[in-house]
């Protein structure tokens, strides 16, 4: 929850994953999380950030890692129908 302010006032904001949008309970012990790099499309470089994705165990049970990441950071519907 927010204050007027727009500051967070809760004590605990569960993870929620990033392929299923479900949140991630405190007993989830089989999910992930993991900083992918934002590179640099002119140079290929790493450029300082990153963004992180969260994939809960069920989907970990159900897909292999890979795939359900390829789905939530390529948009494109083309890239993932091919793979």
């Amino acid at each position: 929850m927010q204050n007027d302010a727009g500051e967070f006032v809760d004590l605990y904001v569960p993870r929620k994953c990033s392929a299923s949008n479900r949140i991630i309970g405190a007993k989830d012990h089989a999910s992930i999380q993991m900083n992918v790099a934002e590179v640099d499309k002119v140079t290929g470089r790493f450029n300082g950030q990153f963004k992180t994705y969260a994939i809960c165990g069920a989907i970990r049970r159900m897909v292999s890692v890979p795939r359900a990441l390829l789905r939530v950071t390529v948009p494109s519907s083309l890239s993932w129908a091919c793979v």
